[in-house]
């Protein structure tokens, strides 16, 4: 008799370290599992709720913690399995299950936060308990203020008006995600004739015409991934041709069609204003910086102008400076007297040349990935004493992906990482960090460590070269490896206040640190190699680098003040967005003080808000101004390691014992200052740039 299939989430993977088993996992099994663990947890809130007892800290809040232990924690993880592969390797059948799947989750949590006899218990759990650790009170604050500012002390009618919210503002994320990734994989730039790649670089070209051969195209294919986008919108000297790549890349989601998001910006924002002002705020900045080191909008509006005021002037400079190149180098009457938005890279790149002698093509045969992934993990080894070891029998969800066995100085076992380096058909575009197993330590003292996943957007391999990243590439795996080493040292006994799980102005302050290596001499000559005669990259290109480090750095932090100005214009609103308003003259006016004239997105008709991901569906609403925030965070204690060291593995440590393996176990101000030994300034961060107030 044939023995019937177990689903793989019902049952211990027993692989090694507990990894997902990807090679067993079938689509129809993730339905069954959401549609099980969400059964086994309604389970266990009953047996929570009709407990007899008097509510304890160990009876209901430890025990919904440590529920991971009964049932494996199934609904758990088949969430966490689902979603990661919905952004890094998707199909049709996986965005028509989400549609299926994400309103029972959204349902399942608020049963869960606005069940009254549970959060009667939590409620009389927070006033009487017993002494608890500094970890164990920051985790009964949590699940409190969890509770209340989902809903929990609401009327009736209050929390239906929340459910039906919550329900739909994930709707409508899901709806966003997917749209933007059919509108980007949706467009290619075909070309069949040679003269076109007119200045484009023999990297872009061996790429786009591997991209055509894997379309089954004669020619060359640019997509809108960023390792194919940024070197045409840079080398192209066919302008027709950048604009054409400009315009599809700007234009995103903003062509009144099914994968239009105008619309759902709107509601978006409107229903996240109307769950602050449900829950008692004017706004919903309001409501999400009550839980950020910024605490209240005048610091996020203090930080975004007092860079604009820092940056603006340079910046005006910069651009005066691009504009008198093109002008110069060009007919007139080809530039029609302006500089475009697609002219800008190009002749940004050519007085980059000229000025530093130096180009990003220069650097690329010197960053081969292989020796690139041993020069980052090189790194972690002489900071911290870790090392990595690739193991092939870990199963994995995608042939690119590689992973890896992580073991302390001591040669234990710390982590499982993964590392997802180039663009696909079902991939979002850009960079993340995320996990597929948190660290947490079990009722019986056991640390159950992470597994930790880096996906990346890097450029591919072609038939007759290794891939060879740019330095910008690099310094997004810098960054997100330090997110990961984020999560990979996390040591706290609960899952939801280790490694990444902190306030989001702080989140970004590992992975920032980590990019101040990727202009290092010391550093970069451990890796630069150039992969065909092995030299070790020159001193001279080195200081090339270093002294463009801040070539066009105002017009950079304009851009992401830019954006933090966009988030804030529109969370910070204590009216709705009127039916006849216009997502994108907003947009406009939230960022005016940012903006350098002439502003372009009212006269091409461009949008940003349509396809900024992070505001919309990637948890920094209200929140963008974090990486600046995280700069200057970044930058101080950088600076540390300058006066003591780059490698110095006393700074290192101390970094890791009050930063990195600390999570949300404190108040981050509290943890920074007790590695840095005083509050940050920004002064760190304005003579990195070279900017002089």
């Amino acid at each position: 008799m044939e023995q019937k299939r177990l689903n793989p989430f019902f049952e211990p993977y027993n692989t090694l370290h507990d990894t997902v088993p990807f090679d067993r996992i079938t689509l129809n099994d993730y339905e069954e599992a959401f549609v099980e663990g969400i059964r086994r947890e309604d389970e266990q809130l009953e047996k929570i709720i009709n407990n007899p007892e008097k509510p304890t800290f160990d009876n209901t809040i430890v025990y919904e913690e440590d529920g991971k232990e009964h049932y494996y924690d199934l609904l758990s993880r088949v969430s966490t399995v689902f979603f990661n592969m919905l952004s890094a390797n998707t199909n049709d059948e996986m965005d028509a299950l989400a549609q299926k799947i994400q309103p029972m989750l959204t349902k399942h949590a608020n049963d869960i936060r606005l069940n009254e006899k549970l959060f009667q218990r939590v409620k009389h759990v927070h006033r009487f308990h017993r002494i608890l650790t500094k970890e164990e009170k920051q985790l009964l604050d949590n699940e409190f203020d969890g509770f209340v500012r989902s809903g929990a002390l609401l009327d009736n009618e209050g929390k239906e008006r929340l459910r039906q919210i919550t329900e739909e503002a994930s709707m409508l994320s899901l709806q966003f995600s997917q749209n933007l990734l059919k509108d980007t994989k949706a467009f290619s730039l075909h070309i069949t004739d040679e003269a076109d790649l007119d200045g484009l670089p023999e990297t872009a070209r061996s790429a786009a015409a591997q991209e055509a051969r894997e379309q089954g195209l004669e020619g060359w294919v640019f997509t809108l991934d960023f390792p194919s986008y940024s070197p045409f919108i840079t080398y192209s000297t066919r302008r027709d041709l950048r604009k054409q790549m400009y315009m599809a890349k700007n234009t995103l989601c903003y062509h009144k069609n099914s994968e239009d998001n105008s619309e759902i910006c709107k509601k978006l924002i409107n229903l996240r204003l109307e769950l602050a002002q449900l829950l008692g705020y004017p706004s919903y900045a309001d409501y999400v910086l009550v839980k950020r080191m910024a605490s209240k909008k005048r610091n996020v509006y203090k930080l975004l102008n007092d860079l604009i005021n820092a940056y603006k002037p340079t910046a005006e400079k910069e651009k005066t400076n691009i504009a008198d190149m093109a002008m110069r180098h060009c007919k007139r009457e080809e530039m029609t007297t302006r500089i475009e938005p697609w002219d800008t890279p190009f002749w940004a790149h050519k007085l980059k040349l000229k000025k530093y002698k130096i180009d990003a093509e220069m650097l690329r045969p010197y960053f081969e990935l292989n020796n690139v992934i041993k020069g980052v993990f090189g790194l972690a080894t002489r900071l911290y004493g870790i090392t990595f070891k690739e193991n092939s029998n870990i199963p994995v969800y995608h042939p690119d992906v590689k992973a890896y066995e992580v073991f302390d100085k001591d040669g234990s076992y710390l982590a499982v990482l993964y590392a997802d380096f180039h663009p696909r058909k079902g991939k979002q575009s850009g960079a993340w960090m995320t996990e597929y197993q948190g660290q947490w330590i079990d009722s019986k003292g056991k640390n159950v460590r992470p597994h930790v996943s880096l996906v990346m957007n890097f450029t591919k391999p072609t038939d007759d070269k290794p891939a060879l990243l740019t330095l910008g590439e690099v310094e997004t795996f810098l960054h997100e490896f330090g997110h990961s080493l984020h999560g990979i040292f996390a040591n706290s006994r609960f899952e939801s206040l280790s490694g990444t799980n902190v306030w989001w102005d702080f989140v970004e302050l590992p992975s920032q640190f980590m990019e101040n290596y990727a202009v290092e001499k010391d550093f970069l000559q451990t890796f630069a190699f150039h992969y065909k005669t092995g030299e070790v990259i020159p001193d001279e290109l080195i200081k090339k680098v270093t002294r463009s480090r801040n070539f066009n750095v105002a017009l950079s932090c304009l851009r992401q003040v830019k954006f933090g100005l966009i988030d804030m214009g529109f969370y910070t609103r204590t009216k709705p967005i009127g039916e006849n308003e216009d997502i994108r003259e907003l947009e406009i006016q939230a960022a005016r003080n940012a903006e350098l004239k002439p502003n372009n997105a009212r006269r091409l008709n461009t949008c940003m808000t349509v396809q900024f991901s992070h505001i919309m569906a990637g948890g920094y609403s209200a929140g963008y101004y974090s990486y600046k925030w995280a700069e200057v965070l970044d930058a101080d204690a950088f600076s540390m390691f300058k006066l003591k060291g780059i490698f110095n593995q006393e700074v290192a440590q101390s970094f890791r014992d009050n930063i990195l393996s600390k999570g949300g176990t404190e108040h981050p101000m509290i943890l920074y200052k007790r590695f840095r030994k005083k509050e940050p300034t920004i002064k760190a961060l304005l003579k990195r740039n070279g900017i002089k107030m």
